[in-house]
Protein backbone atom coordinates (compact mmCIF):
# COMPACT_ATOMS: atom_id res chain seq x y z
CA UNK A 1 0.00 0.00 0.00
CA UNK A 2 1.36 3.58 -1.26
CA UNK A 3 1.95 6.29 1.24
CA UNK A 4 -1.01 8.02 -0.33
CA UNK A 5 -2.91 5.15 -0.10
CA UNK A 6 -2.55 4.75 3.96
CA UNK A 7 -3.78 8.50 4.51
CA UNK A 8 -6.66 8.24 2.76
CA UNK A 9 -7.37 4.52 4.81
CA UNK A 10 -7.97 7.61 7.48
CA UNK A 11 -10.25 9.67 5.42
CA UNK A 12 -12.43 7.16 3.56
CA UNK A 13 -13.05 5.30 7.05
CA UNK A 14 -15.43 8.28 8.01
CA UNK A 15 -16.24 9.70 4.84
CA UNK A 16 -16.87 7.53 2.15
CA UNK A 17 -17.62 4.19 3.92
CA UNK A 18 -21.74 2.37 4.63
CA UNK A 19 -21.04 2.57 7.98
CA UNK A 20 -22.65 4.86 10.52
CA UNK A 21 -19.77 4.64 12.87
CA UNK A 22 -18.07 8.19 13.40
CA UNK A 23 -14.72 6.85 15.32
CA UNK A 24 -11.64 5.54 12.78
CA UNK A 25 -8.37 3.76 13.34
CA UNK A 26 -6.64 7.50 13.60
CA UNK A 27 -7.52 10.26 15.32
CA UNK A 28 -9.67 13.13 12.94
CA UNK A 29 -8.69 16.40 14.59
CA UNK A 30 -10.03 19.85 13.13
CA UNK A 31 -7.30 21.56 14.05
CA UNK A 32 -5.25 23.78 12.80
CA UNK A 33 -8.33 25.00 10.49
CA UNK A 34 -11.29 26.59 12.19
CA UNK A 35 -14.45 24.43 10.96
CA UNK A 36 -15.37 21.46 12.05
CA UNK A 37 -16.06 18.15 10.75
CA UNK A 38 -19.59 16.43 10.32
CA UNK A 39 -18.34 13.52 11.94
CA UNK A 40 -17.52 12.86 15.79
CA UNK A 41 -15.12 11.52 17.22
CA UNK A 42 -16.70 8.26 17.76
CA UNK A 43 -18.76 6.78 21.27
CA UNK A 44 -16.72 7.34 24.78
CA UNK A 45 -13.36 8.47 22.91
CA UNK A 46 -12.62 11.65 24.40
CA UNK A 47 -10.35 13.95 22.37
CA UNK A 48 -8.31 16.99 23.42
CA UNK A 49 -7.00 19.71 20.41
CA UNK A 50 -4.91 22.46 22.16
CA UNK A 51 -2.53 25.07 20.69
CA UNK A 52 -0.72 28.62 21.34
CA UNK A 53 -0.47 31.49 18.88
CA UNK A 54 0.71 34.84 18.31
CA UNK A 55 -1.28 37.80 17.08
CA UNK A 56 -0.62 40.95 15.53
CA UNK A 57 -3.32 43.66 15.51
CA UNK A 58 -3.13 47.18 14.10
CA UNK A 59 -5.62 49.40 13.12
CA UNK A 60 -4.90 52.59 10.68
CA UNK A 61 -8.21 54.87 11.69
CA UNK A 62 -8.18 54.40 14.91
CA UNK A 63 -4.68 54.48 15.45
CA UNK A 64 -3.92 51.55 18.31
CA UNK A 65 -1.72 48.04 18.08
CA UNK A 66 -2.15 44.89 20.24
CA UNK A 67 0.15 42.05 20.55
CA UNK A 68 0.07 39.35 22.33
CA UNK A 69 -0.52 35.34 23.15
CA UNK A 70 -3.26 33.34 23.45
CA UNK A 71 -4.22 29.60 24.50
CA UNK A 72 -7.02 27.52 22.66
CA UNK A 73 -8.74 24.43 23.26
CA UNK A 74 -11.42 22.21 21.91
CA UNK A 75 -12.45 19.19 24.23
CA UNK A 76 -14.57 17.06 22.44
CA UNK A 77 -16.31 13.69 23.95
CA UNK A 78 -18.52 11.57 22.13
CA UNK A 79 -21.93 10.75 23.97
CA UNK A 80 -24.88 8.20 23.52
CA UNK A 81 -24.72 7.23 20.16
CA UNK A 82 -21.51 7.52 17.37
CA UNK A 83 -23.21 10.50 15.79
CA UNK A 84 -23.60 12.63 19.08
CA UNK A 85 -20.60 14.66 19.86
CA UNK A 86 -20.43 17.27 23.35
CA UNK A 87 -18.08 20.05 22.12
CA UNK A 88 -16.16 23.14 24.76
CA UNK A 89 -14.15 25.68 22.81
CA UNK A 90 -12.01 27.89 24.99
CA UNK A 91 -9.82 30.62 23.93
CA UNK A 92 -7.89 32.92 26.41
CA UNK A 93 -5.45 35.63 25.11
CA UNK A 94 -2.83 37.93 27.18
CA UNK A 95 -1.76 41.05 25.08
CA UNK A 96 -0.21 44.81 25.44
CA UNK A 97 -2.73 46.94 23.63
CA UNK A 98 -1.30 50.55 22.62
CA UNK A 99 -3.11 53.84 21.45
CA UNK A 100 -1.94 57.55 21.35
CA UNK A 101 -2.37 58.14 25.03
CA UNK A 102 -1.06 54.57 27.08
CA UNK A 103 -0.20 51.14 26.55
CA UNK A 104 -2.81 48.87 28.55
CA UNK A 105 -2.10 45.28 29.39
CA UNK A 106 -5.17 43.13 28.75
CA UNK A 107 -5.90 39.42 29.53
CA UNK A 108 -9.01 37.33 29.38
CA UNK A 109 -11.30 35.10 27.52
CA UNK A 110 -12.17 35.66 24.05
CA UNK A 111 -14.23 32.40 23.50
CA UNK A 112 -15.84 30.29 26.26
CA UNK A 113 -18.94 28.23 23.89
CA UNK A 114 -20.20 25.18 25.02
CA UNK A 115 -22.72 22.63 22.34
CA UNK A 116 -22.85 19.36 20.59
CA UNK A 117 -22.73 18.21 17.07
CA UNK A 118 -25.12 15.88 15.70
CA UNK A 119 -24.51 14.26 12.32
CA UNK A 120 -27.84 13.57 10.76
CA UNK A 121 -27.36 12.92 7.12
CA UNK A 122 -24.72 10.42 5.95
CA UNK A 123 -24.90 9.42 1.87
CA UNK A 124 -23.35 6.13 2.59
CA UNK A 125 -25.59 5.07 5.16
CA UNK A 126 -26.70 1.52 4.55
CA UNK A 127 -24.84 2.31 1.05
CA UNK A 128 -23.09 -1.11 -0.23
CA UNK A 129 -21.32 -0.35 -3.60
CA UNK A 130 -20.67 -3.18 -6.06
CA UNK A 131 -17.03 -4.93 -5.20
CA UNK A 132 -14.99 -5.15 -8.77
CA UNK A 133 -12.71 -8.24 -7.08
CA UNK A 134 -10.24 -7.77 -9.99
CA UNK A 135 -9.59 -4.10 -9.64
CA UNK A 136 -8.66 -1.55 -7.11
CA UNK A 137 -8.71 1.35 -9.14
CA UNK A 138 -12.78 0.49 -10.44
CA UNK A 139 -13.46 -0.10 -6.55
CA UNK A 140 -12.25 3.99 -6.06
CA UNK A 141 -13.00 5.59 -9.16
CA UNK A 142 -15.15 8.90 -9.38
CA UNK A 143 -18.92 8.76 -8.14
CA UNK A 144 -21.21 11.43 -9.08
CA UNK A 145 -22.75 10.58 -5.61
CA UNK A 146 -19.64 12.03 -4.13
CA UNK A 147 -21.43 15.24 -4.46
CA UNK A 148 -23.75 14.43 -1.97
CA UNK A 149 -22.28 15.96 1.09
CA UNK A 150 -22.46 14.65 4.48
CA UNK A 151 -24.74 16.61 7.11
CA UNK A 152 -24.27 17.78 10.49
CA UNK A 153 -25.95 20.46 12.58
CA UNK A 154 -24.27 22.21 15.87
CA UNK A 155 -25.90 24.30 18.48
CA UNK A 156 -24.30 25.65 21.07
CA UNK A 157 -23.95 28.90 23.66
CA UNK A 158 -21.64 31.30 24.07
CA UNK A 159 -20.69 32.72 27.82
CA UNK A 160 -18.86 35.75 27.25
CA UNK A 161 -20.56 38.07 29.31
CA UNK A 162 -20.39 41.90 29.75
CA UNK A 163 -16.92 44.15 30.55
CA UNK A 164 -14.70 42.04 28.44
CA UNK A 165 -12.06 43.37 26.29
CA UNK A 166 -12.18 41.44 23.33
CA UNK A 167 -15.90 41.20 22.73
CA UNK A 168 -18.89 43.46 22.42
CA UNK A 169 -21.03 44.02 24.99
CA UNK A 170 -24.04 41.10 25.97
CA UNK A 171 -26.02 40.16 28.14
CA UNK A 172 -23.74 37.27 29.03
CA UNK A 173 -25.19 34.14 26.93
CA UNK A 174 -26.16 34.31 23.68
CA UNK A 175 -27.32 31.37 21.47
CA UNK A 176 -24.63 29.88 18.18
CA UNK A 177 -25.83 27.62 15.44
CA UNK A 178 -24.19 25.69 12.68
CA UNK A 179 -25.13 23.67 9.71
CA UNK A 180 -22.00 21.33 8.78
CA UNK A 181 -21.55 19.66 5.36
CA UNK A 182 -18.55 17.63 4.39
CA UNK A 183 -17.61 16.04 0.84
CA UNK A 184 -14.81 13.46 0.06
CA UNK A 185 -13.94 13.89 -3.47
CA UNK A 186 -10.63 11.42 -3.98
CA UNK A 187 -7.91 12.81 -2.43
CA UNK A 188 -9.47 15.90 -1.19
CA UNK A 189 -11.45 16.88 1.82
CA UNK A 190 -14.19 19.80 1.88
CA UNK A 191 -15.75 21.21 5.02
CA UNK A 192 -18.30 24.40 5.05
CA UNK A 193 -19.90 25.49 8.49
CA UNK A 194 -22.47 27.85 7.81
CA UNK A 195 -22.45 29.92 11.12
CA UNK A 196 -25.09 32.24 12.92
CA UNK A 197 -23.57 33.74 16.01
CA UNK A 198 -25.19 35.70 19.07
CA UNK A 199 -28.07 35.45 17.32
CA UNK A 200 -30.05 37.14 20.41
CA UNK A 201 -28.29 39.90 20.85
CA UNK A 202 -28.13 43.51 19.13
CA UNK A 203 -25.39 42.40 17.11
CA UNK A 204 -25.88 38.97 15.78
CA UNK A 205 -23.30 37.96 13.30
CA UNK A 206 -23.95 35.17 10.06
CA UNK A 207 -20.76 33.78 8.40
CA UNK A 208 -19.27 31.12 6.56
CA UNK A 209 -15.94 28.64 7.10
CA UNK A 210 -14.65 26.59 3.60
CA UNK A 211 -12.11 24.37 4.24
CA UNK A 212 -9.95 22.02 1.84
CA UNK A 213 -7.57 18.89 2.95
CA UNK A 214 -5.22 16.95 0.99
CA UNK A 215 -2.85 14.52 2.23
CA UNK A 216 0.93 14.70 0.61
CA UNK A 217 1.66 11.09 2.39
CA UNK A 218 0.71 9.18 5.48
CA UNK A 219 2.19 11.22 8.08
CA UNK A 220 1.76 15.13 6.45
CA UNK A 221 -1.33 16.70 5.48
CA UNK A 222 -2.25 20.38 4.22
CA UNK A 223 -4.90 22.88 4.36
CA UNK A 224 -6.62 25.94 3.42
CA UNK A 225 -9.10 27.45 4.64
CA UNK A 226 -11.50 30.45 4.30
CA UNK A 227 -13.62 32.58 6.78
CA UNK A 228 -15.90 34.97 6.37
CA UNK A 229 -18.37 36.85 8.87
CA UNK A 230 -20.68 40.05 9.05
CA UNK A 231 -22.55 41.99 11.50
CA UNK A 232 -23.04 45.39 12.67
CA UNK A 233 -20.29 45.84 15.23
CA UNK A 234 -17.62 44.19 12.58
CA UNK A 235 -16.96 41.99 9.22
CA UNK A 236 -13.99 40.51 8.10
CA UNK A 237 -12.19 37.96 5.93
CA UNK A 238 -9.45 36.14 6.82
CA UNK A 239 -7.71 33.25 4.72
CA UNK A 240 -5.68 30.37 6.76
CA UNK A 241 -3.16 27.95 5.56
CA UNK A 242 -0.97 25.51 7.50
CA UNK A 243 -0.19 21.49 8.10
CA UNK A 244 -0.41 18.95 9.97
CA UNK A 245 1.83 16.28 10.82
CA UNK A 246 0.65 12.58 12.44
CA UNK A 247 2.74 11.39 14.90
CA UNK A 248 1.06 8.21 15.86
CA UNK A 249 -2.40 7.30 15.24
CA UNK A 250 -3.37 9.24 19.00
CA UNK A 251 -1.88 12.04 18.49
CA UNK A 252 -1.00 14.81 15.86
CA UNK A 253 0.79 18.17 15.66
CA UNK A 254 0.10 21.38 13.47
CA UNK A 255 1.33 24.89 12.30
CA UNK A 256 -0.64 27.09 10.68
CA UNK A 257 -1.06 31.25 9.57
CA UNK A 258 -3.73 33.59 8.64
CA UNK A 259 -4.37 36.87 8.25
CA UNK A 260 -7.37 39.19 7.24
CA UNK A 261 -8.27 41.51 4.05
CA UNK A 262 -8.32 44.70 5.65
CA UNK A 263 -6.60 47.08 7.74
CA UNK A 264 -9.32 48.57 10.43
CA UNK A 265 -7.56 46.44 11.76
CA UNK A 266 -5.46 44.50 9.76
CA UNK A 267 -4.70 41.41 12.07
CA UNK A 268 -2.56 38.62 11.67
CA UNK A 269 -2.09 35.14 13.36
CA UNK A 270 0.63 32.35 13.22
CA UNK A 271 0.41 29.20 15.79
CA UNK A 272 1.18 25.57 16.89
CA UNK A 273 -0.80 22.63 18.25
CA UNK A 274 -1.25 19.58 19.26
CA UNK A 275 -4.25 16.98 19.04
CA UNK A 276 -4.28 14.17 21.45
CA UNK A 277 -7.61 11.35 21.71
CA UNK A 278 -7.98 8.71 24.57
CA UNK A 279 -9.88 5.54 23.56
CA UNK A 280 -9.52 3.37 26.22
CA UNK A 281 -12.93 2.63 26.31
CA UNK A 282 -14.43 2.47 23.18
CA UNK A 283 -16.22 -0.47 22.15
CA UNK A 284 -15.43 -1.68 18.50
CA UNK A 285 -19.45 -2.21 17.33
CA UNK A 286 -20.01 -4.11 14.43
CA UNK A 287 -21.98 -2.16 11.69
CA UNK A 288 -23.18 -3.18 7.84
CA UNK A 289 -20.64 -1.27 6.31
CA UNK A 290 -16.44 -2.08 5.76
CA UNK A 291 -16.58 -5.07 7.90
CA UNK A 292 -19.15 -6.42 6.47
CA UNK A 293 -17.80 -5.75 3.01
CA UNK A 294 -14.72 -6.98 3.94
CA UNK A 295 -15.84 -10.17 5.13
CA UNK A 296 -17.77 -10.60 1.95
CA UNK A 297 -15.01 -9.85 -0.52
CA UNK A 298 -13.04 -12.26 1.55
CA UNK A 299 -15.69 -15.31 1.06
CA UNK A 300 -16.14 -14.04 -2.99
CA UNK A 301 -12.36 -14.60 -3.35
CA UNK A 302 -12.41 -17.71 -1.15
CA UNK A 303 -14.78 -19.15 -3.58
CA UNK A 304 -13.36 -18.16 -6.47
CA UNK A 305 -10.13 -19.70 -5.38
CA UNK A 306 -11.51 -23.02 -5.19
CA UNK A 307 -12.92 -22.79 -8.13
CA UNK A 308 -10.40 -22.06 -9.88
CA UNK A 309 -8.53 -24.69 -8.25
CA UNK A 310 -11.44 -27.39 -8.76
CA UNK A 311 -11.19 -26.71 -12.47
CA UNK A 312 -6.85 -26.86 -12.59
CA UNK A 313 -7.59 -30.23 -11.08
CA UNK A 314 -10.15 -31.52 -13.43
CA UNK A 315 -7.97 -30.29 -16.50
CA UNK A 316 -4.83 -32.37 -14.83
CA UNK A 317 -6.51 -35.30 -14.05
CA UNK A 318 -8.13 -35.39 -18.09
CA UNK A 319 -4.39 -34.84 -19.24
CA UNK A 320 -3.27 -37.62 -17.31
CA UNK A 321 -5.75 -40.12 -18.37
CA UNK A 322 -5.20 -39.38 -22.16
CA UNK A 323 -1.29 -40.37 -21.88
CA UNK A 324 -1.62 -43.28 -19.22
CA UNK A 325 -2.44 -46.36 -20.86
CA UNK A 326 -5.15 -48.93 -19.26
CA UNK A 327 -3.14 -52.00 -17.75
CA UNK A 328 -3.25 -54.88 -19.95
CA UNK A 329 -4.81 -57.70 -17.94
CA UNK A 330 -2.87 -60.53 -16.52
CA UNK A 331 -2.21 -63.94 -18.08
CA UNK A 332 -3.34 -67.01 -16.38
CA UNK A 333 -2.20 -67.78 -13.15
CA UNK A 334 -0.41 -64.48 -13.39
CA UNK A 335 0.37 -61.83 -10.38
Amino acid sequence: MTAIRKFFVLVSAFATTAATAQYTDEINSNRPGKSMSAFAVGETVLQFETGIYGIYEEHDVLNYKAKGVGLDAQIRYGAFMEELELIADLQYQFDAYTNALETTMRNDFRQITIGAKYMFFDPDKNYKPKINLLSWKANHKWRWRNLIPALGGYAGVNLIGKNNPYSFPTDGLSPKAALITHNHFGKWVWINNIIADKITTDYPSYGIISTVTRGFNAKWSGFIEFQGYKSDWYADGVLRTGAAYLLNPMMQFDASISGNFKNTPLIAYGGVGFSWRFDADYRDILLPGKGEREDELKKEQDKKNKDKEKKREERRNKRRDAVTPEPEPAPDGGK
